[in-house]
């Protein structure tokens, strides 16, 4: 069994709950954590997406379910936390894959409602994960929390003030997160898979506002990539990495993982 095999044969009798899963990474990580033998129930706003989603996954004999949930609203995360936990028997993996770059714009011509509404996605909603799962985790000995974070957390890039400072803020929350609750068995890890060929690339290149919309769609990875990358940081590989961010730039990454370079 390979490094990259390992977390494929660990992942049965996992609860996980994905967010912004009607497309895109979220969905192609339900459905390799399902792939994996993890129960999944996918979230999202739109809930007809996610339904087809998790049909398409329980047509293959995987186990998912979907629920209607924005995590900007902090009740619609702690009932998906506490449907995990009450119906499909726990909640052990939570992704925090939900993400708005919409309207990319400079400060100066932002408008403060959509500005503050990728901040509610993208910052508080990762936090309103993390706060909802982490007294169920914490009461069964531990958990995984993997947040999908990004270079633009480290790099200020035009036309992305929102993203890049709500990035920012959900990078501090993983390492917060492992201050506090690692000694509780919670592993927090952030993962920056780069660009990534998804309806979000297709916003970006529309933008024409910096350096990332100019790049030829070839210079993106699928979405399966990070999906896989998830399961992996879920079983063992992951406890290198509690506290820190995995970067799929990296080459040696991809090779543990069984990504092509």
């Amino acid at each position: 069994m390979t490094d990259a095999d390992a977390p494929f044969q660990l992942l049965a009798n996992r609860v996980a709950l994905v967010t912004g899963a009607s497309r895109g990474i979220g969905a192609q990580t339900a459905r390799v954590l399902a792939a994996c033998g993890a129960s999944v129930l996918l979230t999202a706003r739109t809930l007809p997406q996610i339904e087809a989603v998790a049909a398409d996954i329980r047509a293959k004999g995987g186990r998912a379910e979907a629920m209607a949930c924005d995590v900007a609203v902090w009740t619609d995360v702690e009932r998906a936390a506490a449907y995990a936990r009450d119906t499909l028997g726990g909640l052990d993996i939570v992704v925090n894959n939900a993400g708005l770059i919409d309207p990319i714009t400079h400060i100066a011509d932002s408008d403060p409602a959509e500005w503050g509404q990728v901040f509610d996605v993208n910052a508080k909603g990762v936090y309103h994960g993390m706060r909802a799962a982490l007294p169920i985790m914490i009461a069964a000995g531990g958990g995984t929390i993997i947040t999908i974070s990004s270079g633009a957390a480290h790099q200020p890039l035009e036309g992305w003030s929102h993203y890049c400072a709500s990035k920012a803020a959900a990078a501090m929350l993983t390492r917060a997160v492992h201050l506090e609750a690692h000694g509780a068995g919670i592993r927090a890890i952030g993962l920056s898979p780069g660009t990534v060929a998804t309806y979000m690339q297709e916003a970006i290149r529309e933008s024409r506002m910096n350096p990332v919309s100019a790049l030829d769609w070839s210079a993106h990875i699928p979405a399966d990539w990070p999906a896989r990358a998830v399961a992996w940081l879920c079983g063992p590989a992951g406890d290198e990495f509690a506290g820190t961010e995995v970067s799929l730039r990296d080459n040696e990454i991809r090779t543990r993982i069984g990504l092509s370079a």
